[in-house]
């Protein structure tokens, strides 16, 4: 039975965790300890009351997440976050979470693995933010409805978007979350398509205006792939465990 501290400590390496920069909120590593073992692992996108609920139906005692348990920010131990750690911890379930490592992360990342759904072959990095690169970019030749339809395969979700870019894709930006907000530094890079989750409503319109398609995939759907792909490799290479996915969708 595999100790929760290897567990951590091999995460930590593999996303160079104390390196990549991030937000305030992010809290990156583990964040909520238990006794020290773990038998079972889950994955999920946020660390929320019912993802907790689930994991610990599941029998799972680690939990991996995007979105942890500080991401807004620091609040009284009361209501929901009074129950979410009662539950976790007298159900011996560990958090461990993940953010702007496991999106950029070159093989188990968010961008990575959306890359390789899409068939991308050796996507370049792209998109600099404090030092490191948000995204990944790709040339292509494919219609703009094809590529839309490619996107919902991948994600397995519903896609919105903004035909403002031409029809015929060349240059494709790709940075998965909420970065719809950066469409005018994005317009500056030469692409023509921008992929993202989400974007404020004004992101629609600006893009319209310069030219460039985007495509709101969905942050939720986006940032499915990294957790698997972390607590899949933590099973593989040093557990061999048991993991499972806990899908609770937004639908943002």
């Amino acid at each position: 039975m595999p100790r929760l501290n290897t567990l951590v400590t091999s995460a930590d390496d593999w996303l160079s965790t104390s390196a990549v920069p991030d937000y305030s909120g992010a809290v990156n590593g583990l964040q909520l300890q238990n006794d020290g073992s773990v038998t079972k692992i889950a994955a999920a996108v946020d660390a929320c009351l019912p993802v907790i609920e689930k994991a610990v139906e599941a029998e799972a005692d680690l939990l991996v997440v995007h979105h942890g348990l500080f991401w807004n920010g620091a609040k009284p131990y009361t209501g929901a976050t009074y129950q979410k750690l009662k539950l976790a911890m007298d159900n011996n379930l560990a958090i461990y979470s993940s953010h702007i490592p496991l999106d950029v992360h070159p093989t188990l990342g968010n961008n990575a693995c959306l890359a390789r759904a899409l068939d991308w072959v050796a996507p370049e990095p792209f998109f600099d933010w404090k030092g490191i690169s948000l995204g990944l970019r790709q040339d292509v030749d494919l219609s703009r409805d094809d590529l839309f339809s490619k996107i919902e395969e991948a994600t397995g979700a519903p896609a919105h978007h903004c035909p403002g870019g031409p029809e015929q894709v060349k240059k494709i930006g790709l940075i998965t979350g909420g970065a719809g907000s950066e469409v005018f530094s994005l317009a500056e890079t030469g692409i023509d398509t921008f992929i993202t989750g989400e974007g404020p409503h004004w992101s629609y319109t600006a893009a319209e205006e310069l030219g460039l398609n985007v495509i709101y995939a969905g942050h939720y759907a986006t940032e499915t792939f990294g957790v698997k792909a972390l607590a899949e490799k933590w099973c593989e290479e040093i557990s061999g465990l048991e993991w499972l996915f806990i899908d609770h969708p937004t639908g943002l």
